[in-house]
């Protein structure tokens, strides 16, 4: 598609015509004030798009045992590269296991436990200040990236 320039009389651009979305000169009806989305991310008939539901994005926001009541946390099933993941608790856990990331007063923290085993350990080094309960999701994605190794 081509550029096209809106003019007026005489062939001189009228900067105050704006087409709408059916490509008639919204000025020329009278109507002076520009029509249609107020963003870039709009729909092929000119429509803002609803907004969509991507809660969790591919990962689990259910409630975890032990989870501070309301506090965002995340889980994925991971297995552990060579030596596993280090914890407080028990020290190295290996196999097949289920990470947490958890946010509650100001801090972001990872558990891992044996899938479908009831305790969970504290990840070693695995807790940090962050502000924004937001970017737990963040979190979450490189502790999954860092700790799943199941090739090895």
């Amino acid at each position: 598609m081509g550029e096209q320039a809106v003019t007026g009389a005489g062939g001189t651009p009228a900067p105050e015509r704006t087409p709408d979305a059916t490509g008639e000169d919204a000025a020329a009806a009278g109507d002076t004030t520009a029509t249609g989305p107020a963003s870039a991310g709009m729909t092929a008939d000119g429509r803002q798009p609803e907004p969509a539901d991507v809660s969790g994005a591919g990962m689990s926001a259910d409630a975890v045992p032990g989870a501070p009541a309301g506090a965002p946390a995340r889980t994925a099933d991971i297995t552990a590269g060579p030596g596993g993941v280090m914890t407080d608790e028990v020290g190295v856990v290996t196999g097949e296991l289920t990470l947490r990331t958890e946010h509650a007063d100001g801090r972001v923290t990872l558990r891992v436990q044996y899938k479908d085993a009831d305790e969970w350990y504290a990840v070693t080094g695995g807790s940090a200040p962050l502000a924004d309960p937001a970017a737990v999701d963040a979190v979450h994605t490189i502790a999954v990236g860092l700790l799943n190794r199941p090739e090895g």
